[in-house]
C-alpha cells in the first residue's frame, strides 16, 4: 500500500488531499503557507492535518528505511527467503519488522548460541516436536566431554536453552505477549528505602501502582523523574498467568517428559528474555506516549502565550523590579527602542521612595508614556503598589518576566544592546512584551517562557519540532512587518530561516525601508521559492500598492485588480467600500489554479486588510494588600490570570509569588473532560481560595461560581489517584492533534 493510501486512511482523509501536500512538502513548502495558500490542492486542510501528514510520512519513511537495512542483512546471510521477504515488506510497525528480524540479528553470545556449539540444536528440536518419548536416552547421545556436555542434564539444559531463545524470537509470541502488557500490564512504583526524606515530593508514589493505559502523562513523567533521580523504584510488571498459559497452548503439544522440558523452557523464556523484553519496549512506548502527550499541552500552552493580546505601539515605562539591588527601570518609544535607562531605589527607605517617585513622574511626563509594565518577579507587588499610588491615568500592567533573564544573557540581547547591562536588557524585554508578546517571545528558547513542567525530561528533538512548528503558526498568523521586524521573528516566516532573515535586516539597514514586496527579489541569495513561501506573511504599511499590507499573496494580486476592473474601481476602493465587495461574484473568478476556498479568504482579507488576529488588550491588577502566600485566607474572592494549562487542570497567578492549582473539577459547575474548554493561557480570571498550605507552599484555588451539589443517589467515590500537584504536571495542546497522532501509535 502506498504511503499516501495509508496516511489518508490513517487519518480520515482523501488521497487525492495527502499525495499533492506530500508532494508540496517534499518540495520544502511550509505547513503555514500549504494550508493558507494552496488550499485547491490540499483540499482546504488546515495546519494541524498537513502536520500530521508530514509526521507520519516521516515515520513510514524510517519504516522503509530501516526495512532495507534489515532485507540488506538478512540477504547477505543467505537465508532471505520469499516467504521472510514479503513478511519484511508487509511488516506495518517498527515493533513488528523487529520481531521479524530478530532471530536473524547478528547476536553477541547467548546461552543459546553456546548450547548450538555444543552440538545440541537437534536435541533441541527434538523437545520443539515433543515426538520423543524418552528424552533422558536421547539425550543421553550428546553427552561429550570435548564439547562440555558431562552429563544428560546438561545437554537438556543447553536444548532448553536454545528452546527459550527460539520462543523469544517467535513474531507472533512477542506480539500476543505485547498486547497483554499493553492491555493489562502496571507501573509499580515505590520509594527507594532511606530516601523517604529527600523523596518527599514524590510521597504520593511511595506505594503506588497503576495500569498502563490509564496511567496519564504527568504521573509516568513524574515516576521516571524520580527514578531518574535514584529516589523511586519504577518497575512495569504483569500477572505471568496472564501471559505463560497462551504460550503452552502455542507450544505444548504433548503430556510426556518432552513437555515438561518445554514448559521449563517457556517458563526460563518468559522470565529470563520476553519479560525484561517486553517491558523494556513498553517503557519506551509508555514513555513516548507520555513525551507526545506533555509536548502537545506545553505546545498548545506556547500558542496561547505568542499570541496573547498586545498592548500595541505606545510609548512605555517599564520597571524591572528588586529590593536591594533597585528597580531598573527603562523607557521604550512606541516601536520598542530604548529611550532611556536609570535605576530607582523605592524599597530602601523614605528617602528612595521619594526620588523615586521623582523620577518615574519626569520619565512619565517626559516621553508622554502611554503605559507602565511591571515585572512579577522579587518585589514586583511591592513596585506595582509604589506605581499605583503616583496615580497615574495611564494602564499599571503586572507583566510576567519568565524568561527575561535568559533573554538577557543571550547573543541576541548582547547584539541589540551591546552598551548596556541585563538588568536594563531585562527590563526593555519586560517592557517590549507588554507591548507585543510574540515579537518579544521569539528571542527566547521556547522552552524558557514559563509554560511546561516537563521540558527537559521528555524527548527534546520532538519537543524543538513541536515548539518551531507553533511559533511559526503563530508568527505567520499574525503577519509580520517587513521593516521593523527582528531578525529572530523574521526566521520563523514562512520560507525564510536565520540567514535570510540576516539578509532582510542588512538589505533594510544598507537601502532603507522596503517599498514593496516585489523588492523582497533584490534581497541577495532569497530566490524565487523563498518569496513564494513568505511574501504572503509579510507586511509593508504605507506601501505603494495597497494590498502589500495585507494578506493577499502577490501572485493573487492581478486577479484582485481584474475584481476591482470589472466593477470601474480600483483595490483601493474595493479596500474602502463594502457595498462594492459586495457586488463580486466570487464563482466568477474560478479557474483551474483558483478555487472559491482561495477567493473566500481574498475577499474576507479585502474586507479587514492585514487584521491582526489576537484578542484586544485589556489591563489587569491583582488584589491590594496580598502580596504574598501568608496574606491568603480561605474563601477569598480574588482576580487572577491562568500562566499554565495542564491535563489536570490550570495555574493561576494571583500576585503572591507563587500559582495556585485550580483542578479540573474546581474549573466549572459542570463536569470538564479538558481545561482548554474553560480556559485559556493569559486569561483573566475570578478564583476562590479553597486550601491554602504555607509550609509546601501550595494553594489550591476554585473558578466555580457556587458550591457544587453532591449527588443523593451514590456516595462519594474517592479517586485512587494521587493529588495532582505542580510538581509533576505536564502540558496541553489541541484535542484534534491527539486524536490523530493515537491513530497511528
Amino acid at each position: 500500500m502506498s504511503h499516501e493510501i495509508l496516511i489518508a486512511q490513517e487519518l480520515g482523509l482523501s488521497p487525492k488531499q495527502v499525495l499533492p501536500t506530500i508532494q508540496l512538502l517534499d518540495e520544502g513548502a511550509t505547513i503555514p503557507f500549504i494550508s493558507r495558500y494552496r488550499k485547491e490542492l490540499t483540499g482546504s486542510l488546515d495546519e494541524v492535518q498537513v502536520g500530521a501528514i508530514r509526521d507520519r510520512l516521516q515515520q513510514l519513511r524510517d519504516l522503509d528505511k530501516r526495512r532495507e537495512s534489515i532485507l540488506k542483512s538478512v540477504a547477505e546471510q543467505g537465508k532471505l527467503t520469499a516467504e521472510l521477504e514479503a513478511q519484511i515488506l508487509q511488516a506495518a510497525t517498527m515493533a513488528i519488522l523487529e520481531d521479524i528480524y530478530l532471530p536473524y540479528k547478528p547476536k553477541r553470545k547467548t546461552r543459546a548460541s553456546i548450547a548450538r556449539d555444543k552440538g545440541l540444536q537437534p536435541l533441541a528440536e527434538a523437545l520443539l516436536n515433543q515426538d520423543q518419548k524418552d528424552v533422558d536416552a536421547l539425550a543421553e547421545d550428546f553427552i561429550d566431554s570435548e564439547k562440555g556436555v558431562n552429563t544428560t542434564e546438561e545437554a537438556l539444559a543447553g536444548a532448553r536453552d536454545i528452546v527459550a531463545e527460539t520462543i523469544n524470537e517467535d513474531a507472533e509470541v512477542r506480539n500476543s505477549v505485547r498486547r497483554v502488557l499493553e492491555k493489562k500490564g502496571k507501573f509499580v512504583c515505590r520509594v527507594v528505602p532511606g530516601k523517604e526524606e529527600s523523596a518527599q515530593k514524590y510521597r504520593d508514589y511511595f506505594e503506588w501502582s497503576e495500569s498502563l493505559i490509564d496511567a496519564p502523562s504527568h504521573r509516568v513523567l513524574a515516576m521516571r523523574r524520580g527514578e531518574k533521580e535514584e529516589l523511586l523504584y519504577l518497575d512495569i510488571t504483569v500477572e505471568d498467568e496472564a501471559v505463560i498459559p497462551s504460550i503452552e497452548k502455542r507450544y505444548v503439544k504433548s503430556g510426556g517428559a518432552a513437555a515438561q522440558h518445554m514448559e521449563l523452557a517457556i517458563q526460563d523464556s518468559y522470565k529470563r528474555l520476553l519479560k525484561p523484553s517486553m517491558e523494556t519496549e513498553m517503557r519506551v512506548l509508555t514513555r513516548q506516549k507520555a513525551d507526545e502527550e506533555a509536548i502537545r499541552v506545553f505546545a498548545e500552552n506556547a500558542r496561547q502565550l505568542l499570541l496573547a493580546a498586545p498592548l500595541g505601539e505606545v510609548a512605555l515605562l517599564a520597571i524591572d523590579p528588586g529590593f536591594r539591588t533597585g528597580c531598573k527601570t527603562v523607557v521604550l518609544d512606541a516601536q520598542g527602542n530604548l529611550l532611556e535607562n536609570t535605576a530607582i531605589f523605592p524599597h530602601n527607605g523614605a528617602g528612595g521612595e521619594a526620588e523615586a517617585q521623582k523620577t518615574v513622574k519626569h520619565l512619565v511626563s517626559k516621553y508622554n508614556v502611554g503605559a507602565i509594565a511591571v515585572g512579577n518577579g522579587t518585589a514586583g507587588r511591592e513596585t506595582e503598589a509604589f506605581v499605583r499610588k503616583l496615580n497615574f491615568s495611564i494602564p499599571v500592567v503586572m507583566v510576567n518576566e519568565s524568561g527575561a533573564s535568559i533573554y538577557s544573557a543571550s547573543e541576541v540581547a548582547r547584539e541589540e544592546f551591546p552598551d548596556h547591562d541585563i538588568t536594563v536588557r531585562g527590563a526593555v524585554s519586560i517592557g517590549r512584551r507588554l507591548m507585543d508578546p510574540l515579537a518579544e517571545l521569539v528571542k527566547i528558547d521556547p522552552k524558557s517562557i514559563g509554560v511546561g513542567q516537563y521540558q527537559h525530561d521528555v524527548d527534546q528533538n520532538k519537543l524543538q519540532q513541536a515548539l518551531d512548528d507553533t511559533v511559526m503558526s503563530c508568527v505567520n498568523a499574525v503577519g509580520v512587518e517587513l521593516n521593523t521586524a527582528s531578525k529572530q521573528i523574521l526566521s520563523y516566516v514562512s520560507g525564510l530561516g536565520p540567514a535570510l532573515a540576516q539578509q532582510i535586516v542588512n538589505y533594510r539597514k544598507e537601502n532603507g525601508p522596503f517599498s514593496s514586496r516585489a523588492e523582497l527579489k533584490k534581497v541577495p541569495r532569497l530566490g524565487a521559492k523563498a518569496f513564494e513561501q513568505s511574501a504572503g506573511f509579510l507586511r509593508i504599511r504605507q506601501a505603494k500598492h495597497p494590498l502589500d499590507a495585507s494578506a493577499v499573496h502577490p501572485e493573487r494580486y492581478a486577479l484582485v485588480e481584474k475584481m476591482a476592473k470589472d466593477l470601474k474601481a480600483n483595490v483601493q476602493d474595493l479596500l474602502r467600500d463594502e457595498q462594492l465587495r459586495q457586488q463580486i461574484n466570487p464563482k466568477n473568478y474560478v479557474s483551474e489554479e483558483v478555487g472559491l476556498p482561495t477567493l473566500q479568504d481574498i475577499l474576507a482579507e479585502l474586507a479587514k486588510p492585514g487584521l491582526d488576529p489576537r484578542a484586544q488588550f485589556e489591563a489587569f491588577s491583582f488584589t491590594d494588600g496580598v502580596n504574598a502566600v501568608k496574606d491568603l485566607r480561605v474563601g477569598m474572592r480574588l482576580p487572577g490570570i491562568v500562566t499554565n494549562i495542564t491535563n489536570f487542570g490550570a495555574f493561576v497567578d494571583i500576585g503572591v509569588h507563587q500559582d495556585g492549582l485550580v483542578h479540573l473539577s474546581q474549573l466549572a459547575n459542570r463536569f470538564v473532560q479538558d481545561p482548554n474548554e474553560v480556559v485559556k493561557v493569559q486569561q483573566q480570571v475570578e478564583v476562590t481560595v479553597i486550601e491554602v498550605d504555607e509550609k509546601r507552599n501550595r494553594i489550591s484555588l476554585s473558578m466555580k461560581t457556587k458550591e457544587a451539589k453532591r449527588p443523593k443517589s451514590k456516595p462519594e467515590q474517592r479517586s485512587q489517584r494521587p493529588p495532582a500537584k505542580k510538581h509533576d504536571a505536564p502540558e496541553d495542546m489541541s484535542a484534534k492533534l491527539a486524536q490523530l497522532a493515537n491513530k497511528f501509535r
